[in-house]
């Protein structure tokens, strides 16, 4: 038998198997993947966008010098002062400039430019002129971007000097290292964070969870009435709690119809149990003659058909309150079916001096039900009238058409029903007389037993009564078939 584990025993498991650890290692892994995919994203920007403005620095300096060739070719000061002073003049990102004629001889060499650069090892890797920066390394170490081109003298274009331009890129470098230092710095304390902080969120999150643990586990056969308080919860979770609760409920209806049952058993049975062992006892005391162990044979037998009658009401009760009862509905004719009833109950209604009259055009009425069902509920209703209906009284059985539904009403001018009681007339054992009279017959499962039938139908039924001049009871019935 596996036992679940209990709320205390959480921090008891292996930490991979709880939930907390589940998520937390969720949120961190998440976490962490963003942020390096942040760090690359802005490490690869930020490296494009340096190496764009070099590039576009070298271009920009390549097109001052065409333009300065091509349309003053003798001014040698604004050449001398593009070339060789102004890289002086700058503190970061130096550039090195060098001009050669046709044949190859330098004309002019930003200071400092040997010193810094393989000038053979840069010849021959921009010996294409093509303008495309390409990258290098100096002789100290230095990275540089260089290019090269080929430019027209003169307005005329009668000759071509060669021009190369190499940009120090060391800062940049700089850049994007301190930048790689940082995003390690960033991504060992995510790391360290990431982890504590998701813990923290799922312990949080699953509290909950816990809550409706601890309280399913206070939850006993005698103890079906504690409920989960879900205000604050999360919708998911306070949709799972809103269910719990009505899964408790249901469960608590079905332990105390469970329960009512039995204490109906135990309340109604011992009594037609206890006069047969009396008459039985009392009858063997001494030896009796034919005639009165043939009555106490006869009472006997009474108790016996009121046990069993007792006995098939409240097994019919359980059967209508289960939640796997069917039924057998059939096109019925209302006007058939009070028919029937009035055959049945035509005699005993004479026989007490009592009118039984019922209603016309109630022929005209079809409705889906269990005829059966129907049929026990108005005969239970129409004895209770007959009963308490005194000699020269009136007992009247209608049915009609109401608002698309089925209405039966049995109405009686008997002795009517005190106002205190009319809310309890339709539970089990209930009586209005409190005597338990063994000739009455009596159980107190009659009106019971008419509202399980019409709640099993979808139906509903009601009563009204005032002392002295009798009662109605109202059965409605939905989805009438056919009129």
């Amino acid at each position: 038998m596996s036992l679940k584990p209990r709320g205390s025993d959480w921090a008891a498991l292996p930490l991979r198997k709880t939930l907390a650890f589940r998520l937390s290692a969720a949120y961190s892994l998440a976490g962490l993947i963003l942020v390096v995919l942040a760090t690359v994203s802005l490490y690869i920007v930020l490296r494009t966008e340096l190496s764009r403005s070099s590039e576009l620095f070298l271009a920009d300096k390549l097109n001052v010098l065409r333009t300065m060739l091509r349309e003053r070719p003798n001014d040698d000061d604004a050449l001398h002062e593009e070339i060789e002073l102004e890289s002086e003049a700058r503190r970061y990102q130096r550039f090195y400039i060098r001009l050669f004629n046709e044949q190859g001889a330098p004309i002019m060499t930003t200071p400092g430019m040997v010193d810094k650069l393989d000038l053979l090892a840069l010849a021959k890797q921009t010996h294409d002129h093509s303008e495309r920066p390409r990258s290098m390394v100096g002789k100290d170490g230095q990275p540089f971007l260089v290019t090269t081109a080929t430019v027209a003298v003169g307005a005329a274009s009668a000759h071509s000097d060669t021009v190369l331009i190499a940009i120090d890129t060391s800062q940049e470098e700089e850049l994007l290292a301190r930048f790689r230092l940082c995003s390690w710095v960033i991504l060992l304390v995510t790391s360290v964070l990431f982890p504590l902080v998701g813990y923290r969120i799922a312990r949080q999150g699953i509290k909950p969870v816990e809550e409706i643990a601890a309280t399913a586990r206070r939850i006993t056969s005698t103890n079906l009435r504690e409920r989960i308080a879900s205000e604050g919860y999360p919708s998911e979770l306070a949709s799972l709690a809103g269910t719990f609760n009505e899964m408790l409920e249901r469960l608590e209806e079905s332990f105390e119809r469970i329960s009512r049952f039995t204490a109906d058993i135990a309340h109604d049975l011992r009594t037609p149990v206890n006069n047969i062992r009396g008459e039985a006892e009392v009858a063997l005391v001494r030896a009796r003659t034919v005639e009165e162990y043939r009555d106490v044979l006869e009472s006997s037998l009474e108790e016996a058909v009121r046990l069993s009658e007792l006995i098939g009401d409240l097994l019919f009760l359980a059967r209508a309150e289960s939640p796997m009862t069917g039924l057998h509905r059939e096109n019925v004719n209302v006007g058939e079916l009070l028919t029937t009833v009035r055959d049945y109950y035509e005699a005993s209604a004479t026989e007490a001096g009592i009118s039984f009259v019922v209603s016309n055009g109630a022929e005209l009425l079809n409705a889906q039900l269990d005829r059966s069902l129907m049929l026990r509920a108005i005969s239970n209703l129409v004895s209770n009238a007959i009963a308490h209906t005194p000699h020269g009284g009136t007992v009247t059985l209608t049915a009609a058409n109401q608002e698309a539904a089925l209405r039966i009403e049995v109405s009686d001018t008997g002795t009517g029903i005190p106002a205190e009681a009319l809310p309890k007339v339709f539970d089990r054992f209930f009586r209005v007389d409190p005597s338990r009279s063994k000739n009455s017959g009596n159980s107190g499962l009659g009106l019971a037993i008419v509202q399980s039938i019409l709640t099993l139908h979808g139906g509903s039924a009601e009563i009204t009564s005032q002392l002295d001049r009798g009662t109605r009871v109202t059965l409605r019935v939905p989805a009438l078939a056919a009129q």
